[in-house]
């Protein structure tokens, strides 16, 4: 073989080593490129997580934080009840429900005439417990402004005609509407006499937060499984599938006679 055939193909080896070399820098710069991006995301992921938990317990302390303030009225234990009646009735209705849970929608939807009548007749009494079902399970905080703006009304004396207003202007379950304060004290417009300065404070400041969070708490507490759970003399008749409200309407006048 020529020398210069020689020096050739050392030639070719060597641009072919070079080239390797070229390759497996290229390689290692594509990899340190892979790692680094890959601590970024990481890192990224991490504050992210870190600032959502940081605002989810900003929030939750924010509920929880301050007096708990029970409503005018507030009877039972704790004072977590909402009552609605004569204290002579011979018959209580319980009532657990969430302002954005559709199932207690079509509970007042379809027992509400019946629950009015027996009221204003003096046969039945109603203790109502407000919860925040939908905001742990859908997230948001409609249940618990609704719940407080729910609280202010009784406050002032109106509780029966708001709490109706609530459950016929409800949005969609996914629809977190009333945790606009605005919303609720817009709807207070409906009432007659509830829109005044001291409703729109009570609205605005939360000043029932606590006390309906240590209401959702004591439904937690109780066993309860969902919204509405409606007990009558103890006993759950919601869950009774051949519940009518002719058929309450007749258990509340058989309890009253006993």
């Amino acid at each position: 073989m020529s020398e210069k055939n020689r020096d050739g193909k050392r030639t070719a080896r060597e641009r072919l080593a070079v080239e390797r070399e070229k390759q497996r820098a290229a390689e290692k710069r594509r990899r340190a490129l892979i790692v680094g991006a890959s601590v970024i995301c990481v890192l990224g992921l991490a504050a992210v997580v870190g600032v959502l938990a940081a605002n989810s317990g900003k929030d939750k302390k924010s509920d929880t934080s301050g007096p708990v303030v029970s409503p005018s009225g507030a009877t039972g234990k704790d004072a977590l009840a909402i009552p609605v009646g004569k204290d002579s009735a011979k018959s209580t209705l319980t009532v657990w429900e969430d302002f954005r849970c559709p199932a207690c929608q079509a509970f007042e939807t379809t027992y509400r005439s019946t629950i009015h009548e027996l009221v204003d007749a003096g046969q039945l009494k109603v203790e109502y417990h407000l919860v925040t079902l939908i905001d742990g399970n859908m997230g948001g905080s409609g249940s618990r402004h609704a719940a407080n703006a729910a609280a202010c009304a009784q406050d002032a004396g109106k509780f029966t005609a708001y709490h109706d207003v609530l459950y016929e202007n409800q949005p969609k379950e996914t629809d977190d509407a009333f945790a606009d304060n605005s919303k609720l004290i817009e709807l207070a417009g409906k009432v007659d006499g509830l829109d005044t300065p001291a409703f729109r404070t009570c609205v605005n400041d939360g000043t029932h937060d606590s006390w309906v969070v240590k209401s959702n708490a004591a439904f937690q507490s109780g066993g309860f499984t969902g919204t509405p759970t409606v007990l009558l003399g103890g006993k759950n008749i919601y869950a009774d599938q051949t519940m009518t409200p002719a058929k309450l309407k007749q258990m509340v006048e058989a309890e009253n006679k006993g």
